[in-house]
């Protein structure tokens, strides 16, 4: 049986908050039309997203949920689970930096439909690395 260590966890944190972080400028900054806004605003999300992105993580690696089931089913729940966090996260950071609800509400409306995609797309990157694998040998079952 495949176990993942912590270190895979926070690896996995971490390259999906640089892709995000980009993501998350770039959407902000053409819905707001400044460039101090998008990079405010990715750059407040990157320490709030690390923290939930992580719990997530965790959170799923702890549970048996659709362990049984194809792993592409699995990733395509489990993005959707991250997307509503992270939407979340988003919408009310765009709100807070920019000072304009709509502002935060478009940004995560976008995000929708661009983070879903890459999520998926790192999921199924790292569903093939051997990266922080924990491999069980008979020696240490017994």
């Amino acid at each position: 049986m495949k176990q993942f260590s912590r270190k895979r966890h926070i690896a996995k944190t971490f390259t999906w908050r640089a892709v995000g972080t980009m993501d998350t400028i770039l959407l902000s900054w053409l819905v707001s039309g400044d460039l101090k806004i998008g990079a405010a605003i990715g750059g407040a999300e990157v320490f709030s997203k690390l923290l939930l992105y992580y719990l997530h993580e965790r959170l799923w690696y702890k549970t048996n949920i659709l362990k049984s089931v194809s792993s592409k089913l699995r990733h395509a729940i489990k993005t959707v689970s991250w997307r509503i966090v992270g939407t979340l996260d988003t919408m009310m950071m765009g709100w807070i930096v920019s000072g304009n609800p709509m502002t935060g509400l478009k940004i995560g409306g976008l995000e929708l439909v661009t983070k879903m995609g890459l999520y998926y797309l790192h999921e199924r990157v790292w569903y093939r690395s051997d990266y922080g694998l924990i491999i069980e040998t008979k020696n240490q079952k017994e």
